[in-house]
């Protein structure tokens, strides 16, 4: 079933646009890590390190469950950014329903799952007995909400591929302050421990969930959203089934590489594990940055796409892409000039800042070499070329691993960050060579 050519003008690319939809996702970023602080804060007053750990090793192993799913959120942008850029309202909504039912299927399968699922974790990564009895406790409480913890994947994306990053600002924000609130009610108020923090994110889950589905109302208006032939017709599951799973592909590899770098860094003794963990901090602040652009470029790439239009594919690209380029310099500069003074904010030992400081300028790199492979991720998702993105990452991989092999015996670990930025080199210069035939695809 094809979309016929959409005939209303669309709007004008404009610098504001993109900074309509990348401011709100640049804030709602931000209230992440203080979310994480708190959790962690809280649990801190009882004086006891089992809490704390507990806390962290359950959010840590679901939130490593629920990014399995963490393709309905690039997917359904592509999706339905397409479809809204084709002039197809009704398959706007369409694509939200299959999203929303891969969310429920995907949750009630980690609730189905849960015994065997937690048990591989702590096969893993095992802990002291009180501290696996405390995160069992946790898990088995948080678990509950893995559908509408997941559905918010495929909420926000169906915002952003409408333009709506408004909505999701709301969101996040309502949902982890909603989260830090009862944080305080139910441990420091009732004294519910690490049980109270667990119940805390399951009500803040669902209000997240909720409140997405009101922000995303506009899709339930149009009869679409529940014709059953149209939302399971087996050429859209098929295509949703193949774009999400090359993304999945795409994601599984690059936390590979993330997870590799810090198990390596780790056989160079506590104090180089240490500094490498604060200086990861810096590359999630520039992602976290970057996430709003990269978002921007999805959602302007998806709807130029869907009109066929690779005049305007390409000015998108340009456009969201000078933004990129703009934040990578300004944090590039930020780390060159407050580098030293974040790394003694986060780290006390003086061991571990002066080797994080040896260390530094790889961080200043860091951004300006990683600029192309980050925009392009989301150019790329924007097309739906999720074949290309997990190609190319697929030899970004090998070119990380063989870097590994030759640079860590005769660099150490500045030879693991050189790997690291190797990737990424790699990872931009794969995609901008087969950007050409994404803009060709634009007009097939």
């Amino acid at each position: 079933m094809e979309a016929t050519a959409p005939t209303a003008p669309p709007a004008p690319l404009t610098h504001r646009r993109v900074l309509k939809i990348a401011l709100p996702i640049v804030l709602s970023n931000a209230t992440v890590p203080i979310l994480g602080a708190v959790d962690v804060g809280v649990v801190g007053q009882m004086g006891e390190a089992a809490p704390i750990g507990a806390v962290a090793m359950g959010a840590i192993i679901l939130t490593t469950m629920y990014w399995i799913f963490g393709f309905l959120r690039m997917g359904t942008v592509s999706l339905v950014g397409q479809a809204a850029g084709a002039g197809d309202d009704d398959e706007v909504s369409a694509w939200l329903t299959r999203a929303l039912l891969v969310a429920v299927v995907g949750g009630v399968g980690l609730i189905a799952l849960q015994v065997p699922l937690f048990w591989a974790a702590f096969q893993l990564s095992p802990a002291s007995a009180v501290v696996e009895s405390l995160t069992r406790d946790y898990l088995f409480i948080r678990i509950w909400t893995a559908p509408a913890a997941i559905a918010v994947y495929a909420l926000t994306g169906w915002l952003v591929a409408m333009e709506r990053t408004g909505g999701v600002f709301w969101v996040q924000l309502v949902m982890n302050g909603v989260n830090i609130i009862l944080n305080f009610v139910f441990v420091l108020g009732f004294g519910w421990g690490v049980p109270g923090v667990a119940i805390a994110t399951v009500i803040a889950e669902v209000i997240g969930a909720g409140l997405g589905l009101w922000f995303c109302r506009a899709a339930f208006l149009r009869p679409a959203w529940r014709d059953r032939a149209r939302v399971l017709r087996r050429a859209a599951l098929v295509r949703m089934a193949l774009l999400n799973t090359d993304i999945l592909l795409r994601s599984a590899m690059l936390m590979v590489i993330f997870s590799s770098f810090v198990f390596l860094g780790a056989r160079f003794g506590d104090v180089t594990l240490a500094a490498n963990e604060v200086l990861i901090q810096f590359m999630y602040i520039t992602a976290h940055a970057m996430d709003g652009f990269a978002f921007a470029a999805e959602t302007l790439i998806a709807r130029a796409y869907g009109r066929r239009d690779p005049v305007r594919v390409r000015r998108s690209a340009l456009m969201t892409g000078m933004w990129g380029m703009v934040v990578c310099v300004t944090t590039a500069l930020g780390f060159l000039l407050a580098g030293p003074w974040l790394i003694d904010v986060m780290a006390k030992d003086a061991e571990v800042q002066a080797t994080a400081r040896a260390y530094l300028w790889w961080m200043v790199a860091a951004p300006l070499v990683g600029c192309a492979a980050w925009m392009f991720d989301g150019i790329f998702i924007g097309a739906g070329r999720g074949r290309d993105m997990r190609n190319m990452m697929a030899i970004s991989f090998v070119l990380y691993w063989l870097a590994v092999l030759v640079l860590l015996p005769v660099m150490g670990n500045h030879g693991l960050w050189a790997a690291l930025l190797v990737s990424f080199v790699a990872r931009g210069v794969t995609l901008g060579l087969r950007y050409p035939a994404l803009e060709r695809g634009a007009s097939a």
